[in-house]
């Protein structure tokens, strides 16, 4: 696990080894145990370790045998033992024990192909010397980050975007257009980022760059091929079968490997199977001063009754709100997910420990866990019933009524999936509204244009399963494994989500929706928690979704967090950008009551905070 940096040498680094070390050095985070560096006439790559697998031996970048290709790599492939195996008998020369070394061999051997026989996650480049190219690319779910600037010929990557700023040819500029999606979505919903010219490669992505010219292409589609005729037992069997053996996979390192432990059923799956094969297995949890929001009772005990050892921390107002400025700055981008902040925390309490922790992410989109699924399943019905024309009709009739039970279902019935998709306006549910706290027009699409073309790959599948698909290529990756990932790595603790392996979510692609998202019986990730039943106590894997709970709504009522959230709505920053009166109505009407505005607040005081930190302090 690591982190790395690189770009194409011009005459605007007129000390590349100096600049590709100063840009490394920024990210001292994601690998504090050992650095170094590779420099040519060409290119610059740089490295940061923390060291997990091949403790004295995994320094890179890593070259091959003849020298004609080098690596930098920032991730875990857990099939490696036997692709080192395979590739020894072709007649490959390893120097280290790495996992690292694998992928540089592998594509020595085959090529691009080499993506297709990777099991883990990852992000990399490779830069051949001869052919005077790049070559890189993302794991299949995004899990690792990766980005790139490309500019008047400038080209940049790394493992986060801070690293550019110590790049003398980065121009580090604001792209305002994208705030208006930001604020539905709580992220930025597709490759482009809040910084102009700089650009997210997606997951089952790769890349080339050569002579200047860029060129991205995906290697993996996530494709469904429902087995109706199985039995909920058979893929009871099939779940436990496959987790058991990504969970060992998930284990290898040279160093001790712990769990994070939630209350829900995806962290305590891990952790129950963890705890086979290493009995006093550490776990971790995290909560708060005000009991109804935290967890910790629930995982305190289910840790006893599986009889493994809970290490847990609490979070307070005070500890939540000093943490932001950190919390932005190591995102990169804005993310006004309140959860992330307790994960923080919970992380640096982890690292105490282990360097290596394993984590229950992508249960939900792979295996049906969001409510909303359970509404796309009723959609489904209902739009499967009624004819076209009759729920346009009623929809339209509808929204000119009164509000009365049922309003927004004939409502939302009458428009296509991808214009239903809530997570499109996660933040402001009538889009909109966004207009009047923004100083600028709006010009960009309505925000559910950019989930569209997610739909569209998948029209002929039911409700849930698109929206599980649309999910994966958004929400899990721009939000859910962005956080894990920084709030980890902030803190040098590498996280692994067994969920997310390439075997499981073939599996996971062959289960009809029933068995993921039920809704005669209303019961999410149906399969997975019948798995679960064999080896949970039955409270821990009939346990609903939580989400991270979070006292901000509470405390952005108390007058010190009111006030700090005050102050940043009336500065310099809030006024070039937002309607400040607009703001302090928001933050007026929640502290009174009159209104619940916590999700709204937060995404403005986090693009604040945010923005103070990378374009006033950095």
């Amino acid at each position: 696990m690591c982190g790395f940096v690189g770009f194409t040498n011009t005459p605007v680094a007129a000390d590349p080894a100096a600049v590709v070390k100063a840009m490394a050095d920024r990210i001292v985070h994601r690998g504090p145990d050992d650095a170094d560096y590779y420099v040519d006439g060409d290119v610059s790559l740089g490295f940061r370790r923390l060291s997990i697998i091949d403790l004295e031996g995994g320094r890179q970048p890593i070259l091959n045998e003849d020298g004609t290709k080098v690596l930098v790599f920032n991730g875990e492939i857990y099939n490696f033992q036997s692709l080192r195996e395979d590739l020894l008998q072709k007649g490959h020369v390893f120097k280290t024990r790495t996992d690292s070394e694998t992928i540089l061999h592998g594509y020595e051997e085959y090529g691009k192909q080499v993506l297709q026989k990777l099991r883990g996650m990852f992000a990399f480049v490779i830069w051949d010397k001869v052919k005077k190219q790049l070559f890189g690319a993302r794991d299949i779910f995004g899990i690792k980050p990766f980005y790139y600037y490309h500019k008047d010929g400038q080209f940049l990557f790394g493992s986060e975007i801070k690293s550019f700023l110590s790049h003398p040819g980065f121009v580090k500029e604001l792209d305002e257009d994208r705030i208006p999606e930001y604020l539905s979505y709580e992220y930025i919903p597709d490759e482009r980022t809040i910084f102009k010219n700089v650009y997210k490669l997606p997951g089952s992505h790769c890349f080339t760059y050569q002579d200047g010219k860029l060129e991205v292409e995906r290697y993996y589609r996530i494709r469904y091929q429902i087995e109706d005729d199985k039995s909920l037992e058979y893929w009871e069997e099939q779940i436990q079968k496959e987790f058991t053996e990504s969970v060992a996979m998930h284990q290898i390192a040279d160093v001790e490997v712990g769990c994070f432990l939630s209350s829900g059923v995806d962290s305590s799956f891990v952790v129950r199977e963890i705890s086979k094969g290493t009995e006093k297995v550490k776990t971790f949890s995290v909560g708060y001063e005000e009991e109804k929001y935290s967890e910790l009772p629930y995982a305190q005990e289910f840790s006893r009754a599986v009889g493994v050892p809970n290490i847990s921390n609490k979070v307070d107002a005070d500890d939540f709100f000093e943490a932001m400025p950190t919390i932005q700055y190591m995102l990169d981008e804005p993310l006004p997910n309140p959860s992330e902040i307790p994960l923080y925390f919970l992380a640096q309490n982890a690292r105490k420990y282990v360097k290596v922790v394993l984590s229950g992410e992508g249960a939900d989109e792979l295996f049906g866990g969001y409510p909303m699924y359970l509404q796309g399943g009723h959609f489904a019905q209902y739009t499967k019933k009624v004819p076209r024309p009759v729920r346009k009709l009623a929809g339209a009739v509808a929204g000119k009524l009164p509000e009365f039970k049922g309003k927004h279902f004939l409502v939302r019935g009458s428009m296509e999936p991808y214009q239903r998709f809530m997570r499109a306006n996660y933040v402001f549910a009538d889009p909109n509204e966004r207009q009047k706290y923004l100083k600028k027009p709006i010009t960009s699409k309505r925000p559910e244009e950019y989930s569209k073309r997610y739909f569209d790959e998948v029209q002929g599948l039911d409700e849930p399963t698109q929206l599980q698909y649309v999910d994966m290529h958004t929400w899990m990756i721009y939000d859910i494994l962005l956080k894990a990932d920084r709030m980890s790595m902030a803190n040098s603790l590498e996280l692994r989500v067994p969920f997310l392996d390439k075997k499981m979510l073939e599996l996971s692609c062959r289960i009809p929706s029933r068995y993921r998202a039920d809704c005669a019986t209303e019961t999410t990730k149906k399969a997975l928690r019948s798995a679960a039943l064999k080896e949970l106590p039955e409270k821990t894997a009939r346990m609903k979704k939580l989400g991270f709970p979070v006292p901000l709504s509470d405390w952005l009522m108390q007058d010190k967090y009111y006030n700090m959230v005050k102050e940043a709505f009336q500065s310099d920053i809030a006024e070039k950008f937002f309607v400040t009166s607009e703001l302090m109505k928001l933050l007026d009407d929640h502290k009174s009551g009159k209104a619940k505005n916590m999700q709204k607040i937060w995404s403005f005081y986090t693009f604040i905070v945010w923005y103070d930190q990378f374009f006033v302090k950095n």
